[in-house]
């Protein structure tokens, strides 16, 4: 493949050139700017900011007055479709605006980024800057050290305080960090290699951007960074007049968090932005909201945010009524003995198979190595002699012979065994010896589902009356949920024994379960499995089992970062998932070229056997490059490792550090240290991402830091992070890794040919391979990974898609109610939409009785239309008539109960002994009560129709959050049921889609009329009209968690994208009163004609269901 990327280069040319070089042109031009820029005083320079602003205010004012010319029209516009036209040509014109200010960004970008430049070059070349003080210098000069006042003259000093380390400005930006600035501004991706200076090269974007007014967001992966660039950059934009704040800096929902969101630039990591937009989508007032609209936002290590972090759904979830409940102590010592059962088997297997093979009989031999894989695939004996010659090539032959014709033959291999894994698909399945031995002191059937269909047809058939039928399939669907949660929980706790291991996936801290980052090697704190396998691992090892939890938001980081009109990336690291940024995000990857050129040596794998001689090769080389005074980085891919080889340092005498997830509080100082000269630091991937290690003239000298890689990773990302600690800035230095066989990508995807090379050459113990050739292959086996990776991401992003559009619809829906400008709007398609539903039910039957009854149900009016006319009629024509009587209906309702309530607020407004700002007025509809907090001073301007639009809101955000937190839950369970799908030679992914849709049509249809019945029910209660009381500001004291489900990141990390998502959630009903039994006694009343009727709850249900009968009592 690189032989025709060859090939195409040399007739098409390399793509980073030709956008290097198309960008050359505006480098020229900031150039340009460089001397006259020179020659302004500190005011005048600060006075271009000024200037950038109105031009841009200029160019777009234009739109901008026809946008404010059509929002006063609507304020006094009644019609509503009129309304609608007029919104539609907002939307328009704010996008016309957008293009216009966009233009007009490209063309003030020279000048733009020479001022960025040259308010560098005199921080550098001046310790002090004396200007005019304004008004924002004043202010800061209360809260920031760096800056004092001197009578009517401000003085900037060039030194201050980042993230409580002393900077003095020393830098000043290169053209190649001028070019990266100018990619990062069109929306694209900027690879620039470690030491380039990333965070200086996003200065030049954010200020061009932030002259919008609009707001700039810069994300990075952690809140050290966040708050340590916040700072170290502030000065250069604060001197012209622009705010800067960290996010992460206040507390959520917090002023301090608005007023942050509200600068002009703002820092934050990728989980705060992320999460502040779902509870600004659970607000309940304009005022909570912190966020302003998406317009513009630079990621940080943009692989690993928008790739390794894409589909990890961030979620806001609350307490479930008896979440606490689980089986997995219970199921625990059976699974113990289980897994210590098949790891005999296991042994036993593989001693047959020695046996066998050292006999001849490969083919018998063969079959009992596939049993000893299949059984326990991770046995450190198996992986021993998987390394020897011929075996592995054995082993793959065999799994071929068994894998053909849809796995025909494989039971023959898995009839021995208790469960099978699949370890490339992370999976675990219990066999009928498994559940034999399970069910062994129970009822033989405690572990087997039952067939739905099968017992039901058979339930059918007894020929019960009713009541008893309809008991009987209850307490079948029973036994069905709890045999599901029993075998889910198993299936569970199986994958925690055998396929996560301590110390390498999660480490164990506080008594807590902490995942480990494979991509950074980094503790990832409030993150928890998903699906219940977190508590699973939890009961594993003894500690503390969290309690199972509900979603009342969620987002995935993907669809989040979707949302930006702009959004543009930097890393060292992105060429090789350049096809997926393309793809899912439509960011085109820019490669940078170095401020100097590359002087670090990259010397090819060096191939083992076996670890233990792999390990022991790493730890001659350390010694000898230590002893030579080079400092050496060992990169590890687990805490494991990293340990191990501790442990064989010590016993050479040989002095180091650590750096991994359990000890990720002395970072900076090992960190620090590292560039030392003959300083070993031993360090998983966490040394791989945002650590610049820097070296010493001495160092240099001596060859530079020396990179000694003891595994290839799965990713070429991660192995390009490491190698980049090495020769940043064109200092000297070397890169090496050191591969064996027996590593988890050789053995799962390395290629045979390895193997096979390996066994023909005869090598001894100790001896290694090393040419080009085998670096390639291992590269390839890398890329296959990557694809599958892809391949997972891509698939969960069109099930993520699904419940995007959906939120979307929702949390639209909600903005409009907050706000209340678009609701009127939203309330007129609902009842469009609720009249066409009852129309098109009804005429499907051709009711006119029901259709009768619909309407005094949700509308509290008689037919417009006789029998005869719905008869005749069609279904758009009446759809018509009942939508123009409604609406006629509905104004003259809200007409009214202004007028009633206005008498009552005047007397409250008038009282000179109240005091109030804001009241609470109770209305009901018969059934629910709701109390609406409004303004009572705007409810008296307006004679009481303020009051009402309060009223429309608060009921229709009460309705669309309680139907939202449902669907959720139903579309958490969904994706779990539709993998069944699978078995039926169907793709669960169609089926999701499809029954998703139907999901939320019904969902929809259920909030219109729910919101439209209680609009027109909805009234003042008539006895407590006097009862209108002071509406006192308590903040409500919420029970949630923000938290992110971590998906296991195996090659195919689920058969299914959907099984990676959230845990199941089971819905939970919040009742006003105390559950009612089946066979207790009750009395329901029936809507229409108010006659009451006493039986037994289980023969209401249905009654109730139908929506012609309430519950009375």
């Amino acid at each position: 493949m690189s032989f025709i990327n060859s090939i195409i280069k040399v007739f098409v040319g390399d793509k980073s050139q030709k956008d290097v070089k198309a960008l050359q042109p505006y480098l020229n031009k900031i150039k340009t700017f460089e001397e006259p820029l020179k020659a302004l005083s500190h005011d005048e320079l600060r006075g271009r900011t000024i200037f950038f602003k109105d031009k841009i205010k200029q160019a777009r004012s234009d739109k901008d007055a026809k946008i404010v010319a059509l929002k006063q029209e609507v304020e006094n516009t009644v019609d509503i479709d009129k309304r609608e036209d007029l919104y539609v040509a907002i939307d328009a014109l704010e996008k016309e605006a957008y293009d216009i200010t966009e233009k007009t960004l490209m063309e003030i970008l020279p000048e733009a980024f020479a001022v960025v430049k040259e308010t560098a070059r005199r921080f550098k070349d001046n310790t002090q800057i004396v200007v005019t003080a304004t008004p924002q210098d004043r202010e800061l000069s209360a809260t920031k050290s760096y800056v004092t006042l001197d009578g009517d003259t401000s003085i900037w000093a060039n030194s201050w305080s980042a993230a409580g380390k002393e900077i003095t400005w020393d830098m000043i930006h290169y053209d190649v960090q001028l070019i990266g600035g100018m990619v990062l501004h069109e929306g694209k991706v900027a690879e620039m290699q470690t030491g380039e200076g990333k965070t200086l090269v996003a200065t030049l974007p954010l200020y061009l951007n932030a002259l919008t007014g609009k707001g700039v967001h810069l994300v990075t992966v952690n809140d050290y960074l966040a708050k340590r660039d916040s700072t170290w950059k502030a000065p250069l934009f604060e001197f012209h007049g622009m705010t800067v704040e960290c996010i992460d800096n206040y507390q959520p929902s917090s002023d301090g968090r608005k007023k942050a969101y509200d600068a002009d630039i703002t820092y934050g990591t990728n989980n705060e932005f992320g999460f502040d937009y779902l509870r600004d989508n659970m607000a309940h007032s304009p005022e909570d909201l912190v966020q302003r609209k998406h317009n513009y936002a630079i990621v940080d290590e943009v692989d690993s945010v928008l790739i390794d972090d894409a589909r990890t759904p961030l979620i806001i979830s609350g307490p479930v009524p008896q979440g606490d409940r689980h089986e997995f102590m219970e199921m625990k010592p059976k699974i113990e003995n289980l897994v210590s059962l098949q790891r005999q088997l296991a042994n036993g297997f593989l001693s047959e198979a020695k046996k066998l093979i050292k006999e001849g009989n490969t083919k018998e031999g063969g079959f009992q190595l596939l049993r000893a894989y299949r059984a326990l695939p991770k046995n450190k004996a198996l992986i021993k002699f998987l390394s020897e010659e011929g075996i592995k090539q054995l082993l793959q032959k065999t799994e071929n012979q068994y894998m053909q014709d849809n796995k025909r033959d494989m039971h023959k291999i898995d009839e021995a065994l208790y469960f099978v894994i699949e370890e490339k698909n992370n999976q675990v399945e219990l066999s009928d010896n498994g559940i034999k031995y399970l069910s062994g002191d129970t009822d033989s059937d405690f572990f087997v589902l039952p067939d739905i269909g099968t017992e039901i047809a058979a339930i059918e058939k007894k020929k019960l009356d009713k009541d008893a039928e309809a008991e009987e399939k209850e307490q079948l669907f029973q036994d069905f949920g709890i045999k599901s949660e029993r075998i889910h929980t198993l299936t569970q706790l199986l994958k925690a024994y055998t396929l996560f291991e301590k110390d390498v996936e999660y480490v164990i801290m506080d008594n807590k379960i902490m995942i480990v980052d494979e991509q950074t090697g980094r503790i990832m704190d409030g993150r928890r499995y998903s699906d219940g396998l977190h508590q699973a691992i939890e009961a594993k090892e003894n500690v503390k089992i969290e309690a199972a939890t509900q979603t009342f938001a969620t987002v995935t980081l993907q669809n989040y970062f979707r949302m930006y009109n702009k959004l543009a990336g930097m890393t060292g690291t992105a060429s090789t998932e350049a096809g997926e940024l393309w793809q899912i995000y439509k960011l085109d990857v820019v490669e940078i070229p170095t401020n100097r050129p590359m002087a670090r040596l990259d010397k090819e794998d060096f191939i083992y056997k076996t670890t233990r001689e792999k390990f022991n090769a790493v730890i001659e080389d350390v010694t000898e490059l230590s002893k030579a005074g080079r400092p050496v980085l060992i990169g590890t891919t687990s805490v494991e490792i990293s340990e191990l080889l501790s442990r064989m340092l010590k016993m050479r005498g040989v002095a180091h550090n650590v750096l991994n997830a359990k000890m990720h509080k002395q970072e900076a100082q090992i960190v620090e240290e590292a560039g030392k000269p003959g300083v070993v630091t031993i360090a998983t991937n966490m040394a791989g991402r945002g650590t610049d290690i820097k070296l010493s003239a001495e160092v240099k000298a001596a060859g530079g830091l020396a990179i000694v890689g003891t595994e290839r990773h799965d990713s070429r990302r991660v192995d390009r992070q490491l190698r980049g600690r090495a020769g940043r800035q064109g200092d000297p230095g070397s890169s090496q890794f050191y591969v064996s066989l027996e590593d988890n990508l050789m053995r799962l995807f390395g290629s045979e040919r390895v193997a096979k090379v390996m066994d023909r050459m005869g090598l001894e113990e100790g001896e290694v391979i090393q040419h080009s050739m085998m670096t390639k292959s291992i590269e390839r086996a890398q890329k296959k990974v990557e694809e599958n990776n892809f391949g997972v991401r891509k698939r969960l992003l069109e099930y993520d898609d699904v419940m995007n559009a959906q939120r979307e619809v929702v949390y639209k829906r909600r903005r409009h109610a907050l706000f209340g400008e678009r609701l009127k709007l939203d309330i007129a398609n609902m009842l469009y939409d609720t009249c066409e539903l009852i129309v098109d039910q009804n005429k499907a039957t051709n009711s006119f009785k029901n259709f009768e009854f619909e309407l005094i149900r949700y509308f509290s009016i008689t037919s417009p239309v006789s029998e005869s006319e719905f008869n005749k009629s069609s279904e758009m024509e009446l759809t018509g008539k009942i939508y123009k009587a409604t609406l006629e209906y509905y104004t003259e309702k809200t007409a009214r109960s202004a007028r009633e309530a206005f008498p009552i607020i005047k007397s409250v407004y008038e009282d000179k002994n109240n005091q109030f700002e804001r009241i609470v007025v109770p209305f009901t509809d018969g059934i629910k009560s709701l109390n609406v907090v409004t303004d009572l001073k705007r409810a008296y301007e307006t004679q009481g129709t303020q009051l009402i639009a309060d009223f429309e809101k608060n009921i229709t955000l009460s309705i669309v959050d309680e139907a939202w937190k449902k669907h959720l839950r139903k579309m958490d369970e969904l994706k779990q049921s539709v993998q069944l799908a699978v078995h039926e030679q169907k793709d669960p992914l169609l089926i999701y889609k499809l029954e998703a849709f139907n999901l939320f049509r019904a969902m929809i249809d259920n909030v219109n009329k729910d919101v439209i019945s209680f609009l027109f029910k909805g009234d003042l209660p008539a006895q407590e009209n006097q009862h209108i009381k002071e509406a006192r500001e308590i903040a409500p004291v919420e029970d949630y968690t923000t938290s992110k489900d971590e998906i296991p990141n195996s090659e195919s990390a689920n058969r299914e994208a959907g099984q990676t998502q959230q845990r199941q959630v089971t819905e939970t009903i919040v009742r006003d009163m105390p559950k009612i039994n089946r066979n207790d006694n009750v009395t329901i009343q029936n809507v229409a004609n108010g006659q009451t009727q006493e039986m037994k709850y289980k023969k209401a249900e249905s009654l109730i269901a139908s929506g012609q009968w309430v519950l009375v009592n």
